[in-house]
């Protein structure tokens, strides 16, 4: 833990943290020249002097690396020149050295280890009238190279893990993104069935009601039978809103009851809540008949559905057609009414046309509605015909 702490302490005083090694290198050289073979004596101060002048532009190393490289080994240079005597190993050109490879480019860090390596050993083999290649000379040609190892090793090293921890932090954005992509997709899908199934039920509900009204003192026979269109027509409503309120359930929740997805095996029954509402609708189907995949089956129908229902709302029809045509690859659906032409819309918002668009783009088809020429309106409906798969 107070390693940790030490560490961003470092991290955020660049200026002390590129002094620590200059300041350990010259106790070194103190307790190196102090030492003899007969115990401690005064330290040599040519060989700690030559040492610190060395150290003083690592202060630096961090913010130019390359000049302080050059700079501190020119230093070390001329004290083994000048000072033969001094033996020690020019330790703050490796430091630079060392540095530089972390910093830089791996073509210029070598380039610059190599150079320094050899320059080290040429001068001390020189002045200390050794090999060039054995002994003490090879030696520090060895620490020279491995410092700019060691530090190409680290740069290496920390770009890896920065590369790991972009792609790491990328990943998260991109679950992140993906689950708000999915949460809006299904809000908008929960939205369009709540708004197709209480537009259509409450249309209905609205139109029974006011022949109820309308004919509760004069024809009490056929008021009482809108009645009990209201009351199965609001019981669909309520079934279907706890089916759709079941998408919100937890696949653990367990509900008590889920009514199936409608599809078209349950066309006859909407058709007859519309009739109920006193609007005549044909069915008519062309075409061998098949089971569709679930998606393409609500599809169809709550394209049929959202149909009449802006034809009961809007469309001043007193009749509707709903066409199924099964080709070879697409299903055509098709609702036209027998409304006047050139009939206002009313002050419906238009999500049903939009959401019929988004229905049938989901499943890969398409929709077409507008008015007709003779009048009335018509939404057309292509839809592929993904088959349900087969049961074994």
């Amino acid at each position: 833990m107070q390693v940790t702490v030490m560490r961003r302490w470092l991290a955020r005083h660049e200026r002390i943290r590129d002094a620590v090694p200059a300041v350990v290198l010259i106790v070194i050289a103190l307790a190196a020249t102090a030492a003899g073979r007969s115990g401690w004596h005064a330290p040599r101060a040519a060989g700690v002097a030559w040492t610190a002048l060395a150290c003083v532009p690592l202060v630096f190393r961090s913010r130019r690396p390359l000049p302080v490289t050059v700079l501190t080994l020119a230093i070390d240079l001329a004290g083994t020149a000048l000072d033969p005597d001094r033996a020690s190993t020019p330790a703050a050109s490796l430091v630079a050295l060392y540095t530089l490879a972390t910093l830089s480019s791996r073509r210029t860090a070598w380039i610059t280890g190599v150079t320094a390596s050899v320059a080290i050993t040429g001068v001390y083999a020189a002045t200390h009238h050794e090999p060039l290649l054995v002994g003490n000379s090879l030696l520090r040609f060895d620490f020279a190279i491995a410092a700019t190892g060691l530090g190409d090793a680290v740069r290496s090293r920390r770009r890896h893990l920065a590369q790991v921890e972009a792609r790491a932090e990328s990943a998260e954005r991109t679950r992140e993104e993906e689950a708000r992509r999915r949460v809006t997709e299904e809000r908008v899908r929960i939205a369009r069935e709540l708004h197709d199934v209480v537009a259509h039920h409450i249309t209905l509900v609205n139109a029974q009601a006011g022949v109820a009204h309308h004919l509760m003192r004069t024809d009490p026979g056929r008021a009482y039978e809108a009645l009990a269109h209201i009351k199965d027509n609001s019981r669909a409503a309520l079934d279907e809103l706890r089916t759709t309120v079941g998408l919100l359930r937890q696949p653990d929740d367990a509900p008590d009851s889920r009514a199936p997805i409608p599809g078209l095996a349950d066309l006859d029954t909407l058709i007859s809540s519309v009739r109920g509402g006193g609007m005549s609708v044909t069915v008519l189907s062309t075409g061998a008949r098949r089971l569709l995949a679930p998606s393409t089956e609500l599809t169809a129908y709550r394209i049929i559905q959202e149909a009449l229902t802006n034809t009961h709302k809007h469309a001043s029809a007193a009749h509707a057609e709903v066409s199924l045509d099964y080709g070879a690859t697409t299903l055509r659906v098709t609702v036209t009414d027998d409304g006047p032409p050139h009939t206002a819309k009313g002050t419906g918002t238009g999500h049903g046309l939009i959401g019929m668009r988004e229905r049938a783009t989901a499943v890969g088809g398409t929709v077409a509605a507008g008015p007709r020429r003779e009048g009335g309106f018509r939404v057309v409906a292509e839809l592929p015909l993904s088959l349900a798969p087969t049961t074994v």
